[in-house]
């Protein structure tokens, strides 16, 4: 089998070919073989902390079960359901200040989430949902990829994706400098907890089958994401408008809005998954955890 388009399209290094042979082949073929006695679309649902290579994942579950199984497959990111920025911005207002800020439960659009998977169920064509980070907002309708549906699968990943609530008792405590000092009264992270426990789970629940590639701690996620904006900025380059780039400064403040619910998920998610894939420091596999 050779996966060297794949490779060059997504410019990885050669090592990708081990890593793939060794523990994502196996994990597609099981998708498959799920996937073919089950009602179609088969939902897959992928959790991983920023930078832990969860899009790198579906992109080559999308090209393998693709190419060597024919199938139709179609990722999604919860990214892409964020609200637009005037959006945030109210909510900002009514709620909160930190909700301005994409990334946690509260600032995607579960609506257009929901609407999205009722209509890969049926027969037509889809609009598939795409934001830019780069400029902060929704790309216009218009430039969405639409596919045709059904799909024989819908893999959906995201940094949150699967996790459960907390308690009210574990609200209390701030666990960051950004908790201690912005939302000292907790009226943030109880907002975001109460959307996560009432408009997410339904969500979540359409998942059939469950993949986590889970962090060694939280500590590691800094290192990572200040990794991807820097392919982001290097992406763009220098002519285009991408106002929304950070600075490592920006990045330190912008992960402690994830911190509480990347530790919960460490904490509580594997036991919900099917495959649990352990990184090291560096996002190498050092072992895989199946459900029996």
């Amino acid at each position: 089998m050779d996966i060297s388009t794949f490779l060059a399209a997504h410019q990885l290094p050669e090592s990708y070919r081990d890593i793939a042979q060794k523990w994502f082949i196996p994990l597609a073929d099981e998708i498959h073989e799920h996937q073919s006695s089950a009602k179609k679309p088969f939902f897959v649902g992928v959790n991983g902390c920023q930078g832990s290579g969860k899009s790198t994942l579906c992109d080559f579950l999308v090209f393998y079960l693709t190419e060597y199984k024919k199938l139709n497959v179609v990722s999604l990111s919860l990214d892409d359901f964020y609200l637009d920025k005037s959006s945030r911005n109210a909510l900002a207002v009514k709620v909160h200040p930190l909700l301005a800020t994409r990334g946690v439960p509260g600032t995607h659009d579960v609506d257009l989430a929901q609407t999205t998977f009722d209509r890969l169920r049926g027969y037509g064509t889809v609009s598939i949902p795409r934001f830019n980070k780069a400029i902060d907002n929704p790309f216009p309708v218009v430039d969405w990829p639409v596919i045709h549906s059904p799909p024989d699968i819908v893999l959906v990943e995201g940094w949150c994706w699967g996790v459960s609530p907390q308690t009210k008792a574990q609200l209390e405590t701030p666990v960051n400098a950004l908790e201690q000092d912005e939302d000292p009264l907790g009226i943030w992270r109880t907002y975001v907890n109460k959307q996560l426990s009432e408009s997410y789970q339904g969500l979540f629940d359409q998942m059939a089958f469950w993949v986590m590639l889970k962090a060694p701690s939280f500590g590691q996620v800094y290192n990572w994401r200040k990794e991807q904006e820097h392919k982001l900025a290097a992406k763009l380059g220098s002519s285009e408008a991408h106002s929304g780039i950070m600075t490592d400064l920006e990045i330190e403040r912008f992960i402690q809005h994830y911190q509480r619910l990347t530790e919960q998920s460490l904490e509580t998610l594997p036991e919900r998954c099917n495959y649990v894939y352990h990184l090291d420091d560096t996002r190498q596999i050092t072992h895989v955890e199946k459900a029996v």
